[in-house]
């Protein structure tokens, strides 16, 4: 099977074939997304396309304008005609800025941080207090929110707030970085465990006396940026229109909003990512990873590297956090729990260590497999439960199967599954990072 699927990528891997698959891959795709309502099938295809530019031969600007047609045109009429597909793609942006960040920390400097979602729920909770009337209920009693609270600030500034969430992440990721700067291995991952429980338990409990976070209740509403102005989105509004089949709301122009506000933090994050991969300090943390003792012994200055690695994947954080509060209008502090930072962890290991384009992959795989996948299975077997069918065979009910065997309560289980197998057949990720694929060449050619 190993052989055939080399073979098939071999042939298809020269350029006249590329551009014909690639081209394909988009029609096909948008035609099936179009045609076909929350199709786990159609999506999967739609999602091979980006796929397809990244791995096979093309040149580079072909791949760049087929890749702003995905992104810029498809993706948003799409998502515009059914909001479920954009909601799955807006999810995959969040968690592969996410997993960026924590490929900084973990990835390049080898600083294993279970607490990364605090740098998140600072982001969150800074729009999310001065984005809404919290300011207003200081000394209200949590839950409360009367009729006479007003907004503490105008909504514009929440552009502002997108630049002060990563100076408040990358503030944070400081004040974690200096009590650790000593540890190593388990040590390193305890403290920052328990890092990421303070600033959960903080939210949890800062509504008395000073109603702060507003407790377990949570934050809302939170005020989103107001959209760009009618003159712009009237003439939109007309063209995608008929190519949607249905008028488009205010609401579903926020989802694309949302949208190509999380696709440039990514690219932003990607360009970042990558220049610090290869500048002087993304090898200083490589030299860390390796043996931190031997960099030390070269002169690599231990402190401010580590703290500018927990700065830096903070920063990307931060700014994530600030978007999720806008577009969610509510923030609790549920949402950031230790088992989020261990799912942005799974990304991490399932793309690949110090791999950008890996730690993308692994959100968008663990993503689909949590909201899609999962989840469809769990509605077709409740479908199943409500009709009178019956298994084949062993004649038992399909009502009678009992809720507890949902595939979606098995989510945890079932990543955990996956990270036993990645290690045992491919401990460097579904993509190597290009220092280790150069290691790997050297090592064999040796």
């Amino acid at each position: 099977m190993r052989k055939f699927f080399s073979n098939f990528y071999s042939a298809i891997n020269k350029e006249p074939w590329s551009y014909v698959v690639t081209i394909g891959l988009l029609i096909l795709g948008s035609v099936l997304v179009y045609t076909s309502p929350r199709s786990l099938l159609a999506f999967m295809v739609l999602m091979l396309c980006p796929m397809s530019i990244y791995f096979l031969k093309m040149q580079t600007k072909i791949k760049l304008w087929i890749g702003i047609l995905f992104a810029v045109v498809i993706i948003p009429v799409l998502g515009v005609r059914n909001i479920f597909y954009l909601e799955v793609i807006f999810q995959i942006c969040v968690f592969a800025a996410l997993a960026l960040g924590l490929n900084i920390v973990i990835g390049m400097a080898g600083l294993l941080d279970l607490g990364y979602v605090a740098f998140y729920a600072v982001g969150a909770y800074a729009w999310a207090f001065f984005g809404s009337k919290q300011m207003s209920l200081l000394h209200s009693v949590p839950g409360a929110a009367p009729s006479s609270a007003e907004f503490a600030v105008d909504p514009r500034l929440f552009w502002l707030f997108i630049f002060l969430g990563v100076g408040l992440a990358a503030i944070t990721g400081i004040l974690l970085g200096l009590p650790v700067l000593r540890l190593r291995g388990d040590y390193l991952a305890i403290v920052t465990l328990g890092f990421g429980e303070l600033i959960r338990v903080l939210a949890l409990n800062l509504d008395k006396p000073i109603n702060l976070t507003n407790g377990p209740q949570g934050i809302t509403p939170i005020q989103r940026p107001p959209l760009p102005p009618a003159w712009i989105l009237d003439p939109i509004r007309s063209v995608l229109t008929p190519i949607v089949g249905h008028p488009i709301t205010d609401a579903q122009f926020y989802n694309v909003f949302f949208y190509f506000i999380a696709l440039i933090v990514i690219m932003i994050a990607i360009v970042v990512a990558r220049r610090l991969d290869d500048s002087r300090i993304g090898r200083a943390w490589t030299a860390i990873r390796e043996d931190e003792t031997a960099a030390i012994a070269m002169g690599i200055p231990i402190v401010r590297m580590k703290l500018m690695a927990f700065a830096s994947g903070a920063a990307f954080a931060g700014a994530m956090g600030v978007i999720y509060a806008a577009n969610r209008t509510f923030v609790s502090p549920e949402t950031f729990s230790f088992l989020q930072s261990i799912g942005v962890l799974t990304m991490v290991i399932l793309g690949g260590l110090g791999s950008i384009p890996g730690v993308i992959v692994g959100a968008a795989v663990v993503v689909f497999l949590n909201i899609q996948v999962l989840q469809t299975f769990s509605l077709y077997l409740s479908s199943l439960r409500q009709s009178d069918a019956v298994i084949p065979i062993i004649n038992f009910a399909w009502k009678n199967l009992s809720t507890q065997l949902d595939p979606a309560k098995y989510q945890k289980l079932i990543f955990g599954m996956i990270l036993v197998v990645m290690m045992i057949f491919r401990p460097e990720g579904l993509i190597h990072a290009e220092r280790r694929k150069r290691e790997l060449v050297g090592e064999y050619t040796e």
